[in-house]
């Protein structure tokens, strides 16, 4: 099921004395394929719950409109919506068995929708082995772990046979190594299912292992949206780029001048095409190059072996970071009882963005840095 948000609007009263109104998504406009995993990526308060209680049909929009398909459900209650909701808290009965849990959306069915009881007990079987949790039925949600309990949610949600599955933090409350298995679960069921998903979420590794697409928000605006790879590699502007990223990306202040890039006195890189100004410059870990004679000088820190790759840890005062953070190959040698590291960099992982209004500033990749780096 294709979902097509238009110029998405939902403003809130605001509190105090002063009144007014507070706006939580402002113009939101976005299309969701039919049948892939969207991730609503931001930090909290950004307006992505906001937008999936919307879709779900929990708030109505101030503004703009919602399509299933070719079907306007603005207005349309959620009942009606053909949407299965997983929320953060599971939100499970605790006095149900998992077995009834699944059971008590279709035994709520009304009229021509609600199944027959034996068509009741065979989806519950269904999902309930879709999950893999066949074995925990007789079980009350005390008695289950965090992950259990997710997977009761997630089954409760599927075995109405939604047209379209929302997913609100789902494994925020999960231990790291049970959130990475959780996911990946999750991420499975829905290429089984073929449903229509959207994953609300403000942990960027996790929006990025599972999504076919991202959309990144900020104050309730749409900063960018694409497959997690194309927006990691092409950040529209300075909040995306440190948005996305594990280690964060590495922000200097620098300048342009007479197409050069300048961090502190030395000329690091070669910008085609950008005039001169003042920018932020934005280095992707992996995008730093140990050379002895490299044009970016860093006061070394550290070395961290990590197995496959080495950080170097180094500073300089240029750098908006509490540290620089440079990945690169475990064969790499470094003299870790160095004072000083210097770098060429790799003109595909630098990107350049306005010192006001933190666009992107897009420059041509020619010069000698960049014949170095390849």
């Amino acid at each position: 099921m294709k979902i097509e948000l238009q110029n998405l609007t939902k403003k809130f009263p605001a509190r105090g004395k002063k009144g007014g109104e507070v706006t939580a998504v402002n113009d939101f406009s976005f299309e969701i394929p039919d049948g892939e995993l969207i991730a609503l990526l931001g930090p909290s308060g950004c307006g992505k719950s906001t937008t999936l209680n919307m879709i779900c049909g929990l708030e109505k929009p101030t503004g703009g409109r919602i399509f299933f398909g070719d079907e306007d459900v603005t207005a349309l209650a959620p009942e009606l919506r053909g949407v299965g909701m997983v929320f953060q808290n599971y939100a499970l009965y605790p006095h149900l068995t998992v077995r009834q849990n699944i059971l008590f959306p279709l035994e709520n069915l009304k009229g021509k929708d609600r199944p027959s009881k034996e068509d009741m007990n065979r989806r519950v079987t269904e999902t309930a082995k879709l999950v893999q949790i066949e074995e925990l039925m007789d079980r009350k949600p005390r008695e289950l772990s965090g992950g259990q309990q997710q997977r009761v949610a997630i089954a409760r949600a599927l075995v109405k046979m939604p047209r379209v599955l929302l997913l609100d933090e789902p494994l925020s409350n999960l231990d790291a190594r049970l959130r990475l298995q959780t996911r990946e679960e999750l991420r499975k069921i829905q290429k089984e299912t073929g449903i229509t998903t959207v994953f609300v979420t403000h942990d960027q590794e996790e929006a990025m292992s599972i999504s076919d697409h991202i959309a990144v928000m900020r104050d309730g605006v749409l900063m960018q949206n694409g497959r997690p790879q194309e927006v990691y590699d092409d950040p529209a502007n300075l909040f995306v780029a440190r948005f996305l990223g594990t280690p964060p990306i590495n922000v200097f202040e620098g300048r342009v001048k007479g197409e050069k890039l300048h961090i502190g006195e030395e000329a690091v890189l070669s910008v085609n095409g950008v005039p001169d100004q003042e920018v932020w410059v934005g280095i992707r870990p992996e995008g730093f190059i140990p050379r002895p004679d490299g044009e970016l000088g860093c006061e070394l820190s550290r070395v961290e072996v990590m197995g496959r790759d080495i950080s170097i840890v180094s500073a300089h005062k240029a750098c908006a970071n509490p540290a620089i953070r440079s990945i690169i190959n475990a064969d790499t040698q470094i003299d870790a009882s160095a004072r000083t590291v210097r770098f060429s960099l790799k003109p595909g992982k630098v990107f350049l963005f306005h010192k006001q209004s933190e666009e992107r500033l897009r420059f041509q990749m020619k010069g000698d840095s960049y014949a170095r780096s390849k």
